[in-house]
């Protein structure tokens, strides 16, 4: 009895051991040029600011849309001919993933919310196939788009002007229910979008 207890001890002690835990970023993490000067010395303690911003139906979005979710957000705009097809299209690909699992969603945010009208979304969320109860494409204020990006998600360069520009990146941002940072990811690399899921499986054990 006690061998047999000893074995699952230490096959429990080595399950323990060679588990995966997903870190929490801080802005001292990343590259400074994603974070904005006035936080890239913050150490711990470091969390998605508050936001209001409209989607994709006209509707108000804010942290409580989110409360006690995991969710992957991005930065992107509807013109873009480059990355964002690509990225559309993993992001649709993380939708499929999750579409019945109610503990995440996913969060889309415009860098040119001059351009992507609440109507410029919709028929943008129509062409790609965005599930509006899993997947928020959302646009609104610039300052408080860019300083999301730039002090929250830590995913976007500026672009130094005084415009609050932003030079478009192809992070994909992994936030738990704590609103802290899990992980980012290439949103145009298949094998990382791949690594994404695993990791959202990964922080979902993690609550259990």
């Amino acid at each position: 009895m006690s061998c047999l207890s000893a074995i699952i001890m230490t096959t429990f002690y080595f399950a323990l051991r060679d588990a995966k835990v997903l870190p929490i970023y801080q802005p001292e993490n990343f590259n400074v040029e994603l974070v904005d000067p006035s936080i890239q010395h913050v150490r711990k303690y470091h969390t998605i600011s508050d936001f209001k911003l409209i989607n994709q139906n006209g509707d108000t979005i804010t942290q409580e849309d989110y409360k006690d979710k995991i969710y992957v957000a991005d930065f992107f705009f509807t013109t873009c001919q480059t990355i964002c097809p690509v990225m559309t299209k993993n992001m649709a690909t993380i939708q499929k993933e999750i579409l019945n699992d109610d503990e995440v969603m996913l969060l889309s945010h415009t860098v040119t919310p001059e351009i992507d009208t609440v109507a410029q979304l919709k028929r943008y969320a129509i062409e790609k196939g965005v599930n509006d109860k899993k997947w928020n494409l959302v646009t609104g204020d610039k300052k408080q788009i860019y300083d999301l990006a730039r002090k929250s998600y830590l995913a976007v360069k500026s672009t130094g002007d005084d415009n609050y520009g932003m030079v478009h990146t192809e992070n994909f941002i992994l936030i738990d229910k704590e609103k802290r940072v899990r992980g980012t990811y290439d949103g145009t690399n298949e094998e990382e979008i791949k690594e994404l899921l695993e990791d959202i499986k990964i922080l979902k054990a993690s609550y259990k």
